[in-house]
């Protein structure tokens, strides 16, 4: 983290008193403030960009503490209403402006982003749970600082020159080549799932998701094919794409202890994003 060196100075004492213009100018330079910075640990340790992308083979990337402006943006009620507000708090926040949010991975931008509320709120984050037992709503506080990087299991796949991963899925003995989600691809699935259900229909998120991160089957890349595998994969090799997808995408561990306070079933629960994480009361 980048200490801040400037200090709030005092006026020095003269005879004659100060013109407007004067003073105006040394209470600026007096209040000049430059936010300190935090080093973010990256989960994929940029080994899954290309060449040419800035964050190629970077293990950290640097962010700004929060600021009283950036918290204008996450009250902004067009960019809240678009759905933006934290993907443009995120751009404002990395320093290297270089950087297209939309083209992070998402571990990558989930660890930004538990940093970027750690530094700004600090590291417990309450929220309220709902058990899944006995569906009684309970307050719950979380540790941020818990949340490391988790094991990235290359060994569960082949590493294809393109970044990409080979699968041999367990019953049908198909090769299905998969890579790394983005920012955009996420958002684009959230669009596409908030649409199906404004017109009630069926939600398909587990096979559109599956159709997002495939590359090819048994190195096919017509996207018509590769739909139609998709929606006729045996359930049993579905379940292990999905499995092991999830197991070799660079993240951070998300999952904690979670205690139902009305019936004490005791799970670990995966860390929710709530409107209580940028928002907290």
């Amino acid at each position: 983290m980048r200490n801040n060196e400037e200090r709030f100075g005092a006026v020095a004492q003269v005879d004659s008193a100060p013109s407007l213009v004067e003073t105006t100018s040394n209470n600026s330079n007096a209040l000049n403030f430059v936010a300190p910075t935090d080093f973010v640990e990256l989960p994929s340790k940029g080994q899954f960009y290309p060449e040419d992308h800035p964050l190629h083979n970077k293990e950290h990337l640097e962010i700004r503490q929060m600021t009283a402006k950036d918290e204008d943006i996450l009250t902004s009620r067009s960019l809240l209403k678009k759905g933006v507000a934290i993907e443009r708090l995120l751009e404002n926040l990395i320093v290297d402006k270089t950087i297209n949010i939309a083209e992070l991975l998402v571990g990558d931008k989930n660890a930004i982003m538990i940093r970027a509320r750690i530094s700004a709120y600090g590291d417990l984050y309450e929220t309220k749970i709902q058990c899944p037992y006995c569906t009684s709503l309970n307050s719950h506080e979380f540790n941020l600082e818990d949340i490391k990087p988790k094991e990235f299991k290359k060994s569960l796949a082949t590493s294809t020159k393109n970044g990409a991963f080979t699968i041999e899925l367990p019953t049908s003995k198909v090769k299905v080549e998969v890579r790394f989600l983005t920012g955009e691809d996420e958002a684009r699935l959230l669009a596409v799932s908030e649409k199906k259900k404004q017109h009630n229909l069926l939600d398909n998120s587990v096979t559109d998701q599956m159709k997002s991160f495939i590359v090819s089957v048994n190195n096919v890349t017509d996207r018509g094919e590769v739909y139609s595998f998709v929606d006729n994969m045996l359930a049993k090799d579905s379940r292990y794409l999905r499995n092991t997808y999830i197991d070799l995408v660079p993240n951070i561990e998300l999952t904690q202890n979670f205690k139902c306070q009305s019936c004490s079933t005791e799970m670990d629960m995966e860390v929710p994003f709530t409107t209580d994480f940028f928002w907290p009361k």
